[in-house]
């Protein structure tokens, strides 16, 4: 089995290890990891990984390079990597805004590179991931880093062109979709309702929700119109949303987001 290495041993780095061994018995014998926390490698060799002493070494003992690392650590890291990654490797980038061309730049190297956008539900086999590969990398290690993703959840292939607005949909969303839920469960606090049992049916509804999205086989619209009776409870609820721009929050809110990206890939 191809070494696989990781830069970064946060919670989305352990999330896709965990999914690894649980894809191959639970061994992690085939797992390279470092990090600059000795607390986080600590943890990574109680879970089996060979953990290693520099980014530089991770590269050279590895087939598959995992990057886990924030994109303002990004021009350190590819310097590091200079000398020992080659065309024979693949590197994986899970950072927001970093494209295939910058990561290529910093190692200088023309080496097979997947741009990858997933969010932190992959820590309960929820994943939500996007997936770009560069043009030369090889089927096997394709289907490798594909798997890697796809074993903690679902996956798309995304052109990389959208690889930035992609993050507003899948990588951040978690955030605004939880805020959300946090403005029900409050609002139900505040009239009295038991927090925890109100969260409780917020998130099954969600869940639903999700549900009929998927299953229904109904355009989004009609699912909205099929909950608003006409001069009932729910078209009440929605024309307040609307009289404050709920709709155009969200996508002011995911355009900032994307924007954000493209300042973190420059």
């Amino acid at each position: 089995m191809k070494k696989i290495g990781f830069i970064g041993a946060g919670n989305m780095a352990t999330a896709i290890i965990k999914g690894l061994m649980a894809q191959n018995d639970g061994k992690a014998d085939f797992i390279n990891a470092f990090d600059v926390s000795e607390e986080k490698c600590a943890a990574m060799k109680n879970m089996g990984a060979n953990v290693m002493t520099s980014a530089d070494e991770i590269a050279k003992n590895s087939s598959i390079v995992v990057l886990a690392v924030k994109p303002q650590n990004y021009p350190e890291v590819l310097e590091s990597l200079k000398n020992s990654i080659t065309t024979a490797k693949t590197v994986v980038s899970i950072a927001a805004g970093i494209s295939i061309a910058y990561v290529r730049k910093g190692l200088e190297c023309d080496c097979p590179v997947v741009r990858v956008m997933p969010n932190t539900p992959l820590l309960l086999k929820k994943g939500a991931t996007a997936l770009c590969p560069s043009d030369n990398i090889s089927e096997d290690d394709k289907k490798i880093v594909y798997n890697m993703f796809a074993g903690s959840g679902i996956c798309e292939y995304i052109d990389e062109s959208h690889m930035n607005e992609i993050i507003a949909v899948n990588g951040s969303s978690p955030a605004y979709i939880y805020l959300f839920a946090k403005a029900m469960a409050d609002y139900a606090k505040n009239c009295g309702i038991d927090y925890n049992k109100a969260m409780n049916l917020v998130c099954a509804t969600l869940e639903g929700s999700a549900a009929m999205l998927r299953e229904s086989g109904e355009p989004v619209e009609t699912l909205i119109d099929r909950v608003c009776s006409k001069g009932g409870t729910t078209i009440a609820a929605m024309d307040k949303l609307k009289e404050h721009g709920f709709y155009e929050a969200v996508l002011d809110g995911m355009d900032a987001c994307t924007k954000r990206a493209e300042e973190l890939g420059k």
